[in-house]
Protein backbone atom coordinates (compact mmCIF):
# COMPACT_ATOMS: atom_id res chain seq x y z
CA UNK A 1 0.00 0.00 0.00
CA UNK A 2 2.88 2.40 0.68
CA UNK A 3 3.73 2.51 -3.02
CA UNK A 4 0.23 3.65 -3.94
CA UNK A 5 0.31 6.20 -1.11
CA UNK A 6 3.47 7.67 -2.66
CA UNK A 7 1.73 7.83 -6.06
CA UNK A 8 -1.34 9.47 -4.50
CA UNK A 9 0.87 12.05 -2.74
CA UNK A 10 2.55 12.86 -6.06
CA UNK A 11 -0.84 13.38 -7.77
CA UNK A 12 -2.11 15.62 -4.95
CA UNK A 13 1.03 17.80 -4.90
CA UNK A 14 0.99 18.09 -8.69
CA UNK A 15 -2.67 19.11 -8.74
CA UNK A 16 -1.92 21.71 -6.05
CA UNK A 17 0.54 23.33 -8.42
CA UNK A 18 3.88 22.11 -7.03
CA UNK A 19 6.71 21.91 -9.60
CA UNK A 20 7.07 18.40 -10.99
CA UNK A 21 10.45 17.85 -9.32
CA UNK A 22 9.02 18.69 -5.89
CA UNK A 23 5.82 16.74 -6.49
CA UNK A 24 7.93 13.65 -7.19
CA UNK A 25 10.75 14.35 -4.74
CA UNK A 26 8.85 15.23 -1.56
CA UNK A 27 6.84 11.96 -1.31
CA UNK A 28 10.00 10.01 -2.16
CA UNK A 29 12.07 11.63 0.60
CA UNK A 30 9.24 11.27 3.12
CA UNK A 31 9.03 7.57 2.23
CA UNK A 32 12.74 7.14 2.99
CA UNK A 33 12.42 8.93 6.33
CA UNK A 34 9.28 7.06 7.41
CA UNK A 35 10.86 3.71 6.60
CA UNK A 36 14.18 4.66 8.24
CA UNK A 37 16.13 4.08 5.04
CA UNK A 38 19.60 5.63 4.53
CA UNK A 39 19.38 9.13 3.11
CA UNK A 40 22.32 8.41 0.81
CA UNK A 41 19.90 6.29 -1.24
CA UNK A 42 18.87 9.61 -2.81
CA UNK A 43 22.36 10.22 -4.20
CA UNK A 44 22.78 6.60 -5.26
CA UNK A 45 19.55 6.33 -7.23
CA UNK A 46 19.61 9.79 -8.83
CA UNK A 47 23.25 9.63 -9.93
CA UNK A 48 22.85 6.06 -11.17
CA UNK A 49 19.93 7.18 -13.36
CA UNK A 50 22.01 9.89 -15.00
CA UNK A 51 24.95 7.54 -15.60
CA UNK A 52 23.43 6.39 -18.88
CA UNK A 53 25.04 6.52 -22.31
CA UNK A 54 21.73 6.77 -24.26
CA UNK A 55 20.72 9.80 -22.16
CA UNK A 56 23.64 11.75 -23.62
CA UNK A 57 21.54 12.04 -26.78
CA UNK A 58 18.85 14.11 -25.02
CA UNK A 59 20.79 17.35 -24.43
CA UNK A 60 22.59 16.89 -27.75
CA UNK A 61 19.34 16.75 -29.73
CA UNK A 62 18.03 19.72 -27.76
CA UNK A 63 21.15 21.56 -28.89
CA UNK A 64 20.45 20.57 -32.51
CA UNK A 65 16.97 22.12 -32.36
CA UNK A 66 18.26 25.39 -30.89
CA UNK A 67 21.18 25.45 -33.31
CA UNK A 68 18.92 25.08 -36.35
CA UNK A 69 16.73 27.96 -35.20
CA UNK A 70 19.67 30.31 -34.58
CA UNK A 71 21.39 29.27 -37.81
CA UNK A 72 18.33 30.13 -39.91
CA UNK A 73 18.08 26.61 -41.36
CA UNK A 74 14.33 26.56 -40.64
CA UNK A 75 13.81 29.27 -43.25
CA UNK A 76 15.48 27.26 -46.04
CA UNK A 77 13.42 24.20 -45.14
CA UNK A 78 10.22 26.22 -45.22
CA UNK A 79 10.94 27.86 -48.57
CA UNK A 80 11.49 24.47 -50.22
CA UNK A 81 8.34 23.04 -48.61
CA UNK A 82 6.40 26.07 -49.86
CA UNK A 83 7.57 25.54 -53.42
CA UNK A 84 7.04 21.77 -53.36
CA UNK A 85 3.54 21.34 -51.90
CA UNK A 86 1.74 24.71 -51.78
CA UNK A 87 -0.34 23.68 -54.82
CA UNK A 88 -2.08 20.99 -52.75
CA UNK A 89 -5.55 21.85 -51.36
CA UNK A 90 -4.94 24.03 -48.35
CA UNK A 91 -1.76 25.56 -49.74
CA UNK A 92 0.38 26.88 -46.91
CA UNK A 93 -1.39 24.61 -44.39
CA UNK A 94 0.02 21.63 -46.32
CA UNK A 95 3.41 23.35 -46.43
CA UNK A 96 3.23 23.65 -42.65
CA UNK A 97 2.75 19.90 -42.21
CA UNK A 98 5.40 18.91 -44.77
CA UNK A 99 7.88 21.36 -43.24
CA UNK A 100 7.31 19.84 -39.82
CA UNK A 101 8.19 16.40 -41.18
CA UNK A 102 11.50 17.64 -42.59
CA UNK A 103 12.34 19.56 -39.40
CA UNK A 104 11.39 16.48 -37.34
CA UNK A 105 14.18 14.54 -39.03
CA UNK A 106 16.72 16.70 -37.22
CA UNK A 107 15.23 18.10 -33.99
CA UNK A 108 13.32 15.26 -32.27
CA UNK A 109 11.19 17.68 -30.25
CA UNK A 110 7.65 18.98 -30.74
CA UNK A 111 8.30 22.22 -28.89
CA UNK A 112 11.48 22.85 -30.90
CA UNK A 113 9.36 22.46 -34.04
CA UNK A 114 6.74 24.93 -32.78
CA UNK A 115 9.31 27.44 -31.57
CA UNK A 116 11.49 27.15 -34.69
CA UNK A 117 9.88 26.52 -38.06
CA UNK A 118 6.44 27.00 -36.47
CA UNK A 119 7.04 30.74 -36.07
CA UNK A 120 7.85 31.05 -39.78
CA UNK A 121 4.83 28.95 -40.77
CA UNK A 122 2.33 30.88 -38.66
CA UNK A 123 3.53 34.24 -39.99
CA UNK A 124 3.46 33.04 -43.61
CA UNK A 125 -0.06 31.64 -43.24
CA UNK A 126 -1.47 34.77 -41.60
CA UNK A 127 0.18 36.96 -44.26
CA UNK A 128 -1.69 34.95 -46.91
CA UNK A 129 -5.07 35.45 -45.25
CA UNK A 130 -5.37 32.36 -43.02
CA UNK A 131 -6.74 33.10 -39.57
CA UNK A 132 -4.08 33.14 -36.82
CA UNK A 133 -6.05 30.54 -34.86
CA UNK A 134 -6.13 28.10 -37.81
CA UNK A 135 -2.43 28.65 -38.49
CA UNK A 136 -1.72 27.91 -34.83
CA UNK A 137 -3.87 24.74 -34.91
CA UNK A 138 -2.10 23.34 -37.99
CA UNK A 139 1.31 24.14 -36.48
CA UNK A 140 0.35 22.54 -33.17
CA UNK A 141 -0.99 19.31 -34.65
CA UNK A 142 1.86 18.85 -37.13
CA UNK A 143 4.44 19.34 -34.36
CA UNK A 144 3.44 15.91 -33.00
CA UNK A 145 5.47 14.39 -35.84
CA UNK A 146 8.73 15.66 -34.28
CA UNK A 147 8.79 13.25 -31.33
CA UNK A 148 7.59 10.31 -33.47
CA UNK A 149 9.80 10.46 -36.54
CA UNK A 150 13.47 9.72 -35.74
CA UNK A 151 15.36 11.18 -33.99
CA UNK A 152 12.98 11.46 -31.04
CA UNK A 153 13.78 12.63 -27.52
CA UNK A 154 10.66 10.99 -25.94
CA UNK A 155 11.49 7.64 -27.55
CA UNK A 156 15.06 7.86 -26.24
CA UNK A 157 13.68 8.52 -22.74
CA UNK A 158 11.23 5.64 -23.03
CA UNK A 159 13.92 3.21 -24.15
CA UNK A 160 16.26 4.33 -21.36
CA UNK A 161 13.67 3.97 -18.61
CA UNK A 162 12.18 0.64 -19.78
CA UNK A 163 15.27 -1.08 -21.19
CA UNK A 164 13.87 -1.34 -24.72
CA UNK A 165 16.35 -0.90 -27.59
CA UNK A 166 16.49 2.82 -28.36
CA UNK A 167 17.65 2.07 -31.90
CA UNK A 168 14.62 -0.14 -32.60
CA UNK A 169 12.28 2.46 -31.09
CA UNK A 170 13.70 5.21 -33.31
CA UNK A 171 13.47 3.06 -36.44
CA UNK A 172 9.95 2.06 -35.38
CA UNK A 173 8.89 5.70 -35.58
CA UNK A 174 9.49 6.03 -39.33
CA UNK A 175 6.21 4.54 -40.61
CA UNK A 176 3.98 6.02 -37.85
CA UNK A 177 5.54 9.44 -38.47
CA UNK A 178 4.83 9.26 -42.21
CA UNK A 179 1.34 7.89 -41.53
CA UNK A 180 0.57 10.78 -39.17
CA UNK A 181 1.70 13.31 -41.82
CA UNK A 182 -0.49 11.63 -44.46
CA UNK A 183 -3.54 11.73 -42.17
CA UNK A 184 -2.98 15.39 -41.28
CA UNK A 185 -2.55 16.35 -44.94
CA UNK A 186 -5.72 14.45 -45.86
CA UNK A 187 -7.68 16.23 -43.13
CA UNK A 188 -6.29 19.57 -44.29
CA UNK A 189 -7.36 18.83 -47.86
CA UNK A 190 -10.91 18.10 -46.69
CA UNK A 191 -11.02 21.32 -44.65
CA UNK A 192 -9.58 23.30 -47.55
CA UNK A 193 -12.24 22.02 -49.94
CA UNK A 194 -14.97 22.80 -47.43
CA UNK A 195 -13.74 26.28 -46.49
CA UNK A 196 -12.22 27.36 -49.78
CA UNK A 197 -8.69 27.98 -48.49
CA UNK A 198 -6.22 29.52 -50.98
CA UNK A 199 -3.45 27.55 -52.63
CA UNK A 200 -0.75 28.14 -55.24
CA UNK A 201 -2.14 28.76 -58.72
CA UNK A 202 0.09 26.16 -60.37
CA UNK A 203 2.61 23.44 -59.67
CA UNK A 204 6.25 24.57 -59.64
CA UNK A 205 8.39 24.14 -62.70
CA UNK A 206 11.49 21.97 -62.52
CA UNK A 207 13.61 25.13 -62.49
CA UNK A 208 11.67 26.63 -59.57
CA UNK A 209 11.84 23.38 -57.63
CA UNK A 210 15.60 23.14 -58.19
CA UNK A 211 16.06 26.82 -57.25
CA UNK A 212 14.67 26.23 -53.74
CA UNK A 213 15.88 22.65 -53.39
CA UNK A 214 19.53 23.60 -53.91
CA UNK A 215 19.92 25.82 -50.81
CA UNK A 216 17.74 23.47 -48.72
CA UNK A 217 19.53 20.29 -49.87
CA UNK A 218 22.16 20.17 -47.07
CA UNK A 219 19.41 20.41 -44.45
CA UNK A 220 17.17 17.93 -46.28
CA UNK A 221 20.05 15.46 -46.52
CA UNK A 222 20.41 15.27 -42.73
CA UNK A 223 17.44 12.93 -42.03
CA UNK A 224 18.53 10.65 -44.89
CA UNK A 225 22.09 10.44 -43.54
CA UNK A 226 20.99 9.90 -39.94
CA UNK A 227 18.28 7.34 -40.62
CA UNK A 228 20.54 5.54 -43.10
CA UNK A 229 23.32 5.48 -40.51
CA UNK A 230 21.04 3.97 -37.87
CA UNK A 231 19.46 1.53 -40.31
CA UNK A 232 22.86 0.25 -41.43
CA UNK A 233 24.11 0.01 -37.85
CA UNK A 234 26.87 2.51 -38.56
CA UNK A 235 25.66 4.88 -35.81
CA UNK A 236 24.19 4.23 -32.39
CA UNK A 237 21.38 6.64 -31.35
CA UNK A 238 23.82 8.58 -29.15
CA UNK A 239 26.37 8.77 -31.94
CA UNK A 240 23.60 9.97 -34.28
CA UNK A 241 23.03 12.91 -31.93
CA UNK A 242 26.71 13.86 -32.01
CA UNK A 243 26.90 13.44 -35.79
CA UNK A 244 23.82 15.65 -36.16
CA UNK A 245 25.43 18.46 -34.19
CA UNK A 246 28.60 18.18 -36.25
CA UNK A 247 26.63 18.14 -39.48
CA UNK A 248 24.46 21.15 -38.53
CA UNK A 249 27.56 23.11 -37.48
CA UNK A 250 29.29 22.18 -40.74
CA UNK A 251 26.46 23.27 -43.05
CA UNK A 252 25.79 26.37 -40.91
CA UNK A 253 29.39 27.59 -41.00
CA UNK A 254 30.45 26.42 -44.45
CA UNK A 255 27.30 26.40 -46.56
CA UNK A 256 24.73 28.80 -45.06
CA UNK A 257 27.11 31.04 -43.09
CA UNK A 258 24.22 32.43 -41.04
CA UNK A 259 25.40 31.25 -37.61
CA UNK A 260 27.13 33.90 -35.50
CA UNK A 261 29.11 33.39 -32.31
CA UNK A 262 26.27 35.09 -30.46
CA UNK A 263 23.77 32.67 -31.98
CA UNK A 264 25.97 29.70 -31.07
CA UNK A 265 26.20 30.92 -27.46
CA UNK A 266 22.45 31.52 -27.30
CA UNK A 267 21.76 27.99 -28.60
CA UNK A 268 24.10 26.57 -25.94
CA UNK A 269 22.40 28.53 -23.17
CA UNK A 270 18.93 27.43 -24.29
CA UNK A 271 20.13 23.84 -24.33
CA UNK A 272 21.59 24.08 -20.82
CA UNK A 273 18.32 25.41 -19.43
CA UNK A 274 16.15 22.82 -21.16
CA UNK A 275 18.48 19.87 -20.48
CA UNK A 276 18.90 20.79 -16.81
CA UNK A 277 15.16 20.68 -16.29
CA UNK A 278 14.70 17.35 -18.07
CA UNK A 279 17.69 15.62 -16.44
CA UNK A 280 16.64 16.82 -12.98
CA UNK A 281 13.22 15.27 -13.49
CA UNK A 282 14.86 12.06 -14.74
CA UNK A 283 17.07 11.87 -11.65
CA UNK A 284 14.23 12.40 -9.17
CA UNK A 285 11.91 10.09 -11.12
CA UNK A 286 14.54 7.33 -10.82
CA UNK A 287 14.29 7.53 -7.01
CA UNK A 288 10.50 7.51 -7.32
CA UNK A 289 10.65 4.46 -9.59
CA UNK A 290 12.98 2.64 -7.21
CA UNK A 291 10.48 3.14 -4.38
CA UNK A 292 7.66 1.77 -6.53
CA UNK A 293 9.84 -1.24 -7.39
CA UNK A 294 10.62 -1.85 -3.70
CA UNK A 295 6.89 -1.71 -2.93
CA UNK A 296 6.22 -4.06 -5.88
CA UNK A 297 3.80 -1.64 -7.54
CA UNK A 298 4.64 -2.90 -11.09
CA UNK A 299 3.95 -6.48 -10.00
CA UNK A 300 0.65 -5.44 -8.43
CA UNK A 301 -0.33 -3.54 -11.57
CA UNK A 302 0.61 -6.57 -13.69
CA UNK A 303 -1.75 -8.78 -11.69
CA UNK A 304 -4.48 -6.13 -11.87
CA UNK A 305 -4.18 -5.74 -15.64
CA UNK A 306 -4.03 -9.47 -16.30
CA UNK A 307 -7.05 -10.03 -14.05
CA UNK A 308 -9.06 -7.81 -16.39
CA UNK A 309 -7.89 -9.54 -19.57
CA UNK A 310 -4.94 -11.37 -21.02
CA UNK A 311 -5.75 -10.26 -24.57
CA UNK A 312 -3.03 -7.85 -25.79
CA UNK A 313 -5.48 -5.79 -27.91
CA UNK A 314 -7.83 -5.27 -24.96
CA UNK A 315 -4.98 -4.25 -22.66
CA UNK A 316 -3.68 -1.82 -25.28
CA UNK A 317 -7.10 -0.18 -25.49
CA UNK A 318 -7.15 0.19 -21.69
CA UNK A 319 -3.63 1.63 -21.79
CA UNK A 320 -4.68 4.08 -24.52
CA UNK A 321 -7.56 5.38 -22.43
CA UNK A 322 -5.30 5.75 -19.39
CA UNK A 323 -2.50 7.47 -21.30
CA UNK A 324 -4.81 9.92 -23.08
CA UNK A 325 -6.10 11.08 -19.70
CA UNK A 326 -2.60 11.18 -18.18
CA UNK A 327 -1.33 13.20 -21.15
CA UNK A 328 -3.92 15.88 -20.45
CA UNK A 329 -2.38 16.62 -17.06
CA UNK A 330 1.29 15.54 -17.13
CA UNK A 331 4.02 16.69 -19.48
CA UNK A 332 5.41 13.91 -21.67
CA UNK A 333 8.77 13.61 -19.89
CA UNK A 334 7.19 13.14 -16.46
CA UNK A 335 4.55 10.74 -17.77
CA UNK A 336 7.14 8.57 -19.52
CA UNK A 337 9.35 8.41 -16.44
CA UNK A 338 6.55 7.77 -13.92
CA UNK A 339 3.79 5.93 -15.80
CA UNK A 340 5.60 3.98 -18.52
CA UNK A 341 7.49 1.56 -16.20
CA UNK A 342 4.24 0.75 -14.40
CA UNK A 343 2.20 -0.17 -17.47
CA UNK A 344 5.01 -1.61 -19.60
CA UNK A 345 5.52 -4.75 -17.51
CA UNK A 346 1.92 -6.07 -17.60
CA UNK A 347 1.44 -5.37 -21.29
CA UNK A 348 4.74 -6.97 -22.31
CA UNK A 349 3.86 -9.92 -20.06
CA UNK A 350 0.59 -10.26 -22.00
CA UNK A 351 2.51 -10.47 -25.27
CA UNK A 352 2.61 -6.88 -26.54
CA UNK A 353 5.80 -6.16 -28.50
CA UNK A 354 7.98 -3.75 -26.44
CA UNK A 355 8.77 -1.54 -29.46
CA UNK A 356 5.11 -1.40 -30.46
CA UNK A 357 4.14 -0.48 -26.90
CA UNK A 358 6.75 2.27 -26.79
CA UNK A 359 5.29 3.90 -29.89
CA UNK A 360 1.74 3.64 -28.52
CA UNK A 361 2.80 5.22 -25.21
CA UNK A 362 4.72 8.09 -26.82
CA UNK A 363 2.07 8.86 -29.44
CA UNK A 364 -0.61 9.03 -26.74
CA UNK A 365 1.47 11.45 -24.71
CA UNK A 366 2.21 13.58 -27.77
CA UNK A 367 -1.54 13.99 -28.27
CA UNK A 368 -1.50 15.26 -24.68
CA UNK A 369 0.81 18.08 -25.84
CA UNK A 370 -2.07 19.46 -27.91
CA UNK A 371 -4.86 18.67 -25.47
CA UNK A 372 -6.12 20.95 -22.68
CA UNK A 373 -5.76 21.69 -19.84
CA UNK A 374 -1.96 21.17 -19.74
CA UNK A 375 -1.06 21.00 -23.44
CA UNK A 376 2.30 22.78 -23.62
CA UNK A 377 2.22 23.04 -27.43
CA UNK A 378 -1.18 24.74 -27.25
CA UNK A 379 0.16 27.41 -24.91
CA UNK A 380 3.22 27.99 -27.09
CA UNK A 381 1.34 28.35 -30.42
CA UNK A 382 -1.30 30.57 -28.83
CA UNK A 383 1.47 32.86 -27.62
CA UNK A 384 3.23 32.89 -31.01
CA UNK A 385 0.01 33.52 -32.96
CA UNK A 386 -1.21 36.01 -30.34
CA UNK A 387 -4.62 34.41 -30.01
CA UNK A 388 -6.49 32.93 -27.07
CA UNK A 389 -6.38 29.25 -26.18
CA UNK A 390 -10.11 29.04 -26.85
CA UNK A 391 -9.64 30.26 -30.43
CA UNK A 392 -6.89 27.69 -31.07
CA UNK A 393 -9.01 24.87 -29.64
CA UNK A 394 -11.94 25.84 -31.85
CA UNK A 395 -9.74 25.22 -34.89
CA UNK A 396 -7.99 22.18 -33.38
CA UNK A 397 -11.08 19.95 -33.15
CA UNK A 398 -10.94 18.71 -36.78
CA UNK A 399 -7.29 17.75 -36.28
CA UNK A 400 -7.96 15.50 -33.30
CA UNK A 401 -9.69 13.12 -35.76
CA UNK A 402 -6.59 12.29 -37.89
CA UNK A 403 -4.44 12.10 -34.76
CA UNK A 404 -6.80 9.62 -33.09
CA UNK A 405 -7.17 7.63 -36.33
CA UNK A 406 -3.38 7.39 -36.55
CA UNK A 407 -3.25 6.26 -32.92
CA UNK A 408 -5.89 3.59 -33.60
CA UNK A 409 -3.98 2.28 -36.63
CA UNK A 410 -0.71 2.17 -34.72
CA UNK A 411 -2.43 0.36 -31.84
CA UNK A 412 -4.32 -2.21 -33.92
CA UNK A 413 -1.58 -2.94 -36.47
CA UNK A 414 1.74 -3.55 -34.68
CA UNK A 415 3.55 -4.16 -37.97
CA UNK A 416 3.35 -0.42 -38.70
CA UNK A 417 5.85 0.04 -35.88
CA UNK A 418 7.79 -3.21 -35.88
CA UNK A 419 8.36 -3.77 -39.62
CA UNK A 420 11.28 -1.37 -40.11
CA UNK A 421 13.19 -2.42 -36.92
CA UNK A 422 12.83 -6.08 -37.87
CA UNK A 423 13.99 -5.32 -41.40
CA UNK A 424 17.02 -3.50 -39.98
CA UNK A 425 17.79 -6.35 -37.60
CA UNK A 426 17.58 -8.88 -40.42
CA UNK A 427 14.55 -10.77 -39.15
Amino acid sequence: MMGFVVIAAFVVLFMLGFPVVLAIGIPSIVYLLVNDLPIDVIAQRTLYALDSFPLVAVPVFLFVGSLMNHAGISGYIYRFADTAVSRLPGGLAQVNIFGSLVFAGMSGSALADVGGIGRIEIKAMTDKGFSPAFAAAVTCSSAIVGPIFPPSIPLILYGTITGVSVLQLLLGGIVPGLLCVAMLMLATGVLAAKRGYPRAKRWPTAAELWRDLRPAAPALAAPVILIGGMFSGFFTPTEVAAVTVGYVLLISLVFYRDLSWRGLAAAGLETLRAAAGILLIIAVAALFGWILAVEQVPQTMTRAFLSVSTDPATLLLIANALLLVVGMFLDATTAILVIAPIIAKPLVAAGVDPVHLGMVVVFNLMIGLVTPPMGLALFLVADIARVSMREVLREMWPYYVPLLVTLALITLFPALTTWVPRLAMGN
